[in-house]
């Protein structure tokens, strides 16, 4: 393992996201302290408890894993994107170094930066509501594997993209809609019964479900499932880049 090649792939990454730090960092937790004024305070005081939480603590899991899988997604296809988009990815491909190891570093810095803007916005969320961790572990473990699922899935959309447009098209027309669908302001319970069913399809569901459930012990899903559906949702992502490797799939043309 060529660990001097993978530092070097990460600081570089590391690096654009300071030299950017008020659109990485600053704007995200800006939006989502918004969502915090909105929904916790003014609209929150009149909806009530669901499941024995105050609803502005019952929503922020949901704008967590809304931040979270966003930045994921837009961190991890714009750093392998730009290389191909400037040519250097030739230079990483041509160097001594493995795929392996280019993945960790493009896929590394982006959930590095996802987590940090994780732990910034469950910090800032303090400042609005009162909210308790119940299971410390278990949050750090599902906020650690969405971060890496969704910048491997970022990275995916990244190599594919062969336009600038096409980066923000699956963020926003396919994720965001499924986040917003998937219980982040909600109970699933809430909904008629069909729906309820229907919603079950929503794989987001289960990533919001199992990182609630790390803080309250309240979930829509079972908190096994919601683990087994975000390893699933790893391992598909993990094979698919492997096959983008292996087959050079938008790589070497």
């Amino acid at each position: 393992m060529n660990f001097y090649a993978i530092r070097s792939i990460y600081i570089f990454e590391m690096a654009r996201t300071w030299r950017t730090l008020m659109q990485s960092i600053a704007s995200p937790i800006l939006s989502t302290s918004l969502y915090f004024v909105v929904f916790g305070a003014a609209i929150g005081s009149r909806v009530g408890d669901i499941e024995g939480v105050s609803y502005g603590a019952f929503i922020v899991p949901g704008l967590v894993m809304l931040t979270i899988m966003s930045e994921s997604i837009s961190n991890a296809s714009f750093g392998i994107y730009l290389p191909k988009f400037t040519g250097t990815i030739y230079e990483v491909l041509s160097a001594p170094v493995s795929y392996i190891e280019v993945l960790i570093g493009y896929v590394g810095a982006a959930a590095t930066k996802s987590i940090v803007l994780g732990t910034l916005i469950l910090a800032t969320a303090r400042l609005f509501v009162p909210y308790s961790i119940l299971h410390p572990f278990w949050m750090a473990g599902f906020l650690l594997l969405t971060a890496v699922s969704f910048c491997l899935f970022g990275f995916i959309i990244g190599i594919w993209a062969d336009g600038f447009q096409k980066l923000q098209m699956v963020p926003l027309m396919i994720v965001t809609p499924l986040t917003f669908l998937g219980g982040s302001f909600y109970s699933i319970y809430m909904l008629p019964p069909i729906w309820q069913k229907i919603t079950l399809f929503n794989p987001v569901v289960y990533l919001i479900s199992g990182f609630r459930w790390s803080l309250y012990g309240v979930s829509d899903v079972n908190v096994a499932v919601s683990l087994g559906m975000t390893l699933l949702f790893l391992a598909v992502c993990i094979a698919v880049v492997w096959w983008i490797f292996k087959t050079g799939y938008r790589l070497k043309s």
